[in-house]
């Protein structure tokens, strides 16, 4: 982003390094059902304002059940891992994930529905999608998508033709539409993580 310009894989090698992440665990409520929640996770929080999609696996199985008096919908593989091991849920059904697609939830920020508007395929925001791509070795089994950022999630975008929102300049800094305008990216995650908080 210091550039203003795309850089090659061969530059961006070049100054590679690792670095320690921020994940958050985030509940998307699910459309027309209260008080129910996929829980996706993620290490890229500045990325959630341009969230259109979430994705699981069509072949895993995936569990709905009652936890601190909301009902959630998960990898079942990973609901110990991510929960606590020797967790109590109750009212616990199981189901391929191939059951979840076309699920809708509602978009995280307000001002997301203002954005999508007159973006090709605007119709299909906030949808679940398949893909052999998500795992249930990390997170839990349910992955946000913003195809503005990312590989995948681009790809999985154009096949499901979901929609782009991209709410980030060539700067790197969030954009008007957002409630953080002009904020860098990595400066954002923890105000987007606090927000959602706040929220709930």
């Amino acid at each position: 982003p210091r550039c203003g310009t795309a850089l090659s894989s061969h530059e961006v090698a070049q100054g590679y390094k690792n670095v320690k992440e921020t994940s958050a665990f985030v509940r998307f409520q699910v459309k027309g059902e209260e008080n129910t929640y996929l829980l996706a996770w993620t290490t890229t929080p500045w990325t959630l304002p341009s969230n259109t999609a979430l994705c699981v696996n069509a072949n895993e199985t995936y569990a709905k059940f009652d936890f601190e008096g909301r009902t959630v919908i998960m990898g079942d593989a990973l609901i110990e891992k991510v929960l606590g091991e020797g967790v109590e849920v109750t009212n616990k059904t199981t189901f391929p994930g191939s059951d979840l697609k076309g699920l809708r939830y509602e978009p995280l920020f307000d001002f997301q529905r203002g954005a999508i508007e007159g973006a090709e395929n605007a119709e299909n925001a906030w949808t679940v999608v398949c893909d052999d791509y998500v795992t249930m070795s990390d997170g839990t089994g349910v992955v946000h998508q913003a195809p503005a950022f990312g590989e995948d999630d681009a790809r999985v975008g154009r096949e499901n033709h979901i929609p782009f929102l991209q709410l980030v300049d060539a700067k790197g800094e969030m954009t008007d539409v957002t409630d953080w305008p002009g904020v860098f990216v990595k400066k954002a995650d923890p105000m987007i993580l606090e927000d959602l908080e706040k929220a709930g």
